[in-house]
Order: structure tokens, then sequence, then C-alpha cells
């Protein structure tokens, strides 16, 4: 009988038993759709949206309606003084009041607003990156479960027809009932591999669901994961160092706001109405008045000079944070380099040598219908192509990990 093994061929490892359904890119885009985290950002984009336009009527002329009313009864010449109280007042008015405020102070406080949008947007991003290599780790852990348990159907076909192979030649006396057995245990063993390969798929598939916020059970074939190392964009068009120049502009912001309020501040006001005691002709009570409010600080306790210290402070650390990152981050891509390259080298090797295995077992398998091989030595064959192929899958599963974090650090 000629061994089949030669159906086997290895193009990044997997002979699939169905069609390919899904990519990896589906997932991805389940997952930033379905992620609470994402629709959180988005909301606090356009909560901090309308605090950009709460800031900007504030800027417009504020019109409000009032009215009081005051008794103060005189009973047996007990009571206020009608000279203080007027005995009686009422008023209706209408005030328009409108605050003074300087170009600059208007730049510094959108400018406020807008780089609390930005500081949201570089999380989101984060956030979003984050989602990409999570979900691509799990994809590609469920797709070379995928490959295992191709593989090893395919195995354990080709093992069951040898087994019927050599079950006749053993009655024929070929081979010996010990012989036989020992292959048999070998068959038995890796029908066992498929079972728990299964369960394994299905584990690791529910967990891709369950992180692409998916409610599914169904396990179906999932394509290639085709992943290739991204161009180095250098550390300064990080979206990681986005967050640290944010946050650095953002403190700047601070110390202005904090100086605007140590600037002269200014508002007038115009109303109209009904203001009366009610002691000299009340219908003719009806008028209007103007007026200005001028104030500015001289003297807080040194406050000024202590939030410009606490913000120095956060300036320092935010610095530390920085200079800390920008040393793990070169050290981090050099690392990642480093190995891609020696496990692209050794993914090399090990496709070579499957090569060398697979012609081994073809050879080993016209010679044990003849019976010039033993068993044993059949069996040793099969279990070095089982560990070159387990290791091809381990090697490949490495190099693919190894490329999601290298895109994931340099983007």
């Amino acid at each position: 009988m000629i061994f089949l093994f030669t159906l086997l061929s290895y193009s990044g490892g997997i002979f699939l038993c169905q069609a390919q359904h899904k990519n990896v890119d589906e997932y991805i885009q389940k997952a930033l759709i379905n992620s609470p985290l994402l629709g959180d950002f988005r909301n606090q984009l356009l909560s901090n949206k309308m605090d950009g336009a709460v800031l900007k009527a504030g800027y417009r002329p504020q019109i409000t309606a009032s009215s009081t009313g005051t008794y103060a009864p005189v009973i047996n010449g007990y009571g206020y003084d009608n000279a203080l109280s007027n005995g009686k007042t009422f008023d209706a008015l209408i005030t328009a009041n409108q605050n003074i405020i300087g170009k600059n102070r208007k730049d510094i406080q959108l400018e406020g607003i807008k780089l609390h949008s930005d500081s949201i947007n570089a999380a989101s991003k984060i956030s979003q990156q984050d989602i990409r290599k999570s979900i691509t780790e799990q994809y590609i852990i469920t797709y070379t479960d995928q490959q295992q348990k191709d593989f090893y159907l395919q195995v354990y076909q080709l093992l069951q027809k040898e087994e019927k192979a050599l079950k006749i030649l053993t009655q024929k006396s070929v081979y010996k009932q010990a012989d036989y057995l020992a292959f048999l245990v070998t068959f038995q063993q890796q029908e066992l591999q498929l079972s728990q390969t299964n369960i394994q798929l299905k584990n690791d598939f529910s967990h891709l669901n369950y992180l692409s916020g998916i409610v599914d059970t169904n396990v179906v074939a999932l394509e290639e994961p085709v992943l290739s190392p991204a161009a180095l964009n250098g550390l300064n068009n990080s979206i990681f160092m986005q967050g640290y120049k944010i946050d650095s502009l953002k403190l700047l912001n601070d110390k202005k706001q904090v100086d605007l309020n140590y600037k002269p501040q200014a508002s007038v006001y115009v109303n109209g109405g009904y203001n009366s005691s009610f002691i000299l002709q009340p219908y003719k009570n009806f008028g209007t008045s103007v007026g200005f409010t001028v104030s500015m600080p001289i003297y807080d306790g040194g406050q000024r000079k202590m939030k410009h210290t606490q913000l120095q402070i956060q300036e320092n650390t935010r610095q530390g944070y920085q200079q800390f990152f920008t040393q793990q981050y070169q050290q981090q891509l050099n690392q990642l380099i480093q190995q891609l390259q020696a496990t692209q080298e050794l993914y090399g090797k090990i496709t070579k040598q499957i090569k060398f295995t697979e012609g081994l077992i073809n050879v080993d398998s016209k010679l044990l219908q003849t019976g010039d091989i033993t068993i044993a030595d059949y069996v040793i064959a099969i279990n070095n192509y089982l560990n070159t192929q387990y290791m091809l899958r381990q090697v490949n599963i490495s190099r693919l990990q190894l490329i999601n974090q290298l895109n994931y650090w340099n983007n």
C-alpha cells in the first residue's frame, strides 16, 4: 500500500476540512463595534463637545427675568423702620448681563476643551489597538488549533488505512502480534490526540467569540491570518507618544487657566421693568438702569504660586513616565525584531526537515507492506513526523504572535 502522507503538504501548515468562512478582520470589526469601552469614549467626546457649546453660550449675553416683593407691617408703632424697609416693595425686572471676555481668555478656555477631546481620542485609539492585538492573538491560537485538528484528522485517517493492512499482514505471520499491538497503541494515541485537540479548538473558539462580543457556540473554518511586519514609523509618530504630548499641552493650558483667575474681570448689565415702594406715585415707577462690575484679586495667600508648583510636580511625573516609556519602547522593538528574525530562520529549517520526514515515511510505508522494515521503526518515523509538524506549528504561532506584537507597538 502506498502511504498517502504526501497529501499533507505543508504550505503554512494546514489542510482545512471545511471551506474557509471568516477572517481575523471580521472578528476585529465585531469587537470594535461591540466594545462598551469604545462606546464610552464616543459618549465622552459627545459630552465634551457639549461642554464646548456651553462655554461658547456663556460668552453671549445672559438674559434673566426676576421679581421680588416684600411687606413689612408696622402695628401699634412696632415694626421695621419705614425709612429702611419702605413698608412694602415690589419689582419685576428683565436683566441682560454680558461678561467682557478678551480673545486671549476665550482661546485658552476653548483650547482646554479641545485638548480634553484630543486626550479622549488618544485613549480611544490605544484601546482600539489593544482590542486588535488581543483579538488577533486569540485568532492565531484558535487558527492553530484548527490546523492541529485538521492535521491529526488526516493522520488518523491514514493510520486507520495502515492498521487494516497491518492486521492482514499480521494474520499472515508477516509481522508478530506484539509488533501489531505496538502500532495499534500509536493509532489509538492519535485518536485520543484528535479528540483532545477538538475540545481545545471549541474552547479557544468560544473565547474568541467572547472577546469579540459574539454570542455563538458554532465552530466555523477560519482563514489563515496574513500578518506582515509594518514599516517602522518611529516613536514620535506612535499613538502612545501622542498621549504624553497631549498631557504636556494640557498641563500648560492648566497653568494658563490659573493665571486667568488673576486678571481683571468685568461685566456690564442693563435691566428694565417695574420697581416701586408704593409710597409715591407707584404708577410712575417703571424704568431702567445700567451698570458694570470690575474685579481683580490682589492677595490670596500665595495660592497662585502653590497651584503652579502642583502643576510642575505633575509635569515632572509626566516627563518621568515619558522617559521610561521611550527607553522601554526602543528596547521592546529591538527585542521583538531579534526574536522574529530567529523564529523565521527556525521556521525555514523545520520546513526543510518536514520534507525529509515525509520522504522517509513514504519509503517506510512501502517497505512495511513487504515486511522489510519493523513496525517499531515505522512507528518511530511516524512520531518523528508528528513531532516535527507540531514544532512547525508552534514556531508558526510564535512568528505570528511576534508580528502582532511588533505591529501593536509600531502603530
